[in-house]
């Protein structure tokens, strides 16, 4: 297992983080009068925390995510639909074929837009400033880079009024 994990993270080893799209009020560069809360997350080889995470409709989220761990790591947010579409992608397209996820689609399903999300290298911390959307209940935050969601890279986020 290890093998295969550093081969993978070798063959992403360049990739370059980015926030995708936009997503009811974005999620690009925001002042910190428009960010309602930061949370800093850390990704280690196989795990995020904090797990869970409960925010408001129309809340903006500043995402603050470190990588302590040896490899790669993304973190994207999405309904469990577009996860399972975008992990399958990142399958087919191989352990040379992340590329900063400008070669590839990062369509949300059903609630539109692209699925925000950054690549975090490791040592590295990226950030993300996201809105939560005010017609969804639940999406969840992953890590889809082949392995790393099956081993248990993903959390749930539950949109409540």
């Amino acid at each position: 297992m290890r093998k295969i994990l550093l081969a993978m993270a070798i063959g992403v080893f360049s990739t370059a983080a980015l926030g995708a799209g936009e997503h009811e009020g974005g999620h690009g560069e925001m002042s910190n009068a428009q960010i309602d809360r930061t949370i800093s997350f850390e990704a280690g080889d196989m795990w995020f925390t904090p797990g869970k995470l409960d925010v408001q409709p129309g809340e903006t989220v500043k995402f603050e995510i470190t990588n302590t761990g040896n490899l790669e790591h993304e973190f994207v947010i999405g309904d469990a639909q577009a996860q399972e579409e975008h992990r399958k992608m990142m399958q087919e397209m191989g352990s040379g074929g992340h590329g900063g996820h400008g070669s590839h689609d990062m369509a949300e399903g059903d609630h539109g837009g692209q699925m925000p999300a950054v690549t975090i290298a490791p040592g590295e911390t990226e950030t993300l400033v996201w809105t939560a959307p005010e017609n969804v209940d639940n999406l969840e935050f992953a890590c889809n880079i082949p392995g790393h969601y099956e081993s248990g890279m993903s959390g749930d986020i539950n949109i409540q009024s």
